[in-house]
């Protein structure tokens, strides 16, 4: 639990010493740099007690240069206490209060075959109506597991219209 409350406090951090002009470039960075704290051989350099600091802020901006001083000072801290495997974390952190920010719920939807445009946008329309908010759709599984219908996770909610989820309720409701 301690990592996930630093993770909110460092995205917590950055959203604040950005403004509102520069929420977009600063997300476009954060999830450039998130890309090095998936890679485990940078992350192992760059964690790497032994190596020189210099030499790990000069491999920085070998791999990533043009970042702004926010996210540049955010990373070298995270070098510093051999946290950069955090970034990726921070970074969804930091959308999510973007999108808190600007009125928008992402959703993820389960269904057993492929939707095209029309029904996600119908989707988009719904939830938003629903909920009060915009809604984007994040993720798109595909579960063969399920008969027909569809699943939505969203704002902590699993609003579960699968055939499946259908006919275990009638299940529990015959029993």
């Amino acid at each position: 639990m301690a990592k996930k409350s630093s993770i909110r406090r460092f995205a917590r951090a950055v959203f604040e010493l950005t403004g509102e002009e520069h929420m977009d470039d600063t997300k476009a960075e954060l999830n450039k740099v998130a890309e090095l704290g998936k890679d485990v051989v940078i992350v192992s350099y760059l964690d790497n007690p032994k190596i020189n600091y210099n030499d790990k802020v000069t491999l920085l901006h070998e791999r990533i240069g043009g970042l702004s001083k926010t996210v540049i000072h955010l990373v070298y801290l995270l070098i510093k206490k051999s946290q950069v495997n955090s970034l990726p974390e921070i970074a969804d952190e930091y959308e999510h209060m973007v999108d808190e920010f600007n009125g928008i719920e992402r959703a993820e939807i389960i269904t057993a075959k492929p939707i095209d445009d029309n029904t996600r946008k119908n989707i988009n329309i719904k939830l938003s109506n629903l909920i009060g908010k915009k809604v984007i759709i994040g993720t798109e599984k595909i579960d063969s597991e399920l008969i027909g219908g569809i699943m939505i996770k969203v704002a902590g909610k699993l609003i579960d219209g699968s055939t499946r989820g259908r006919l275990t309720k009638l299940k529990k409701e015959l029993i």
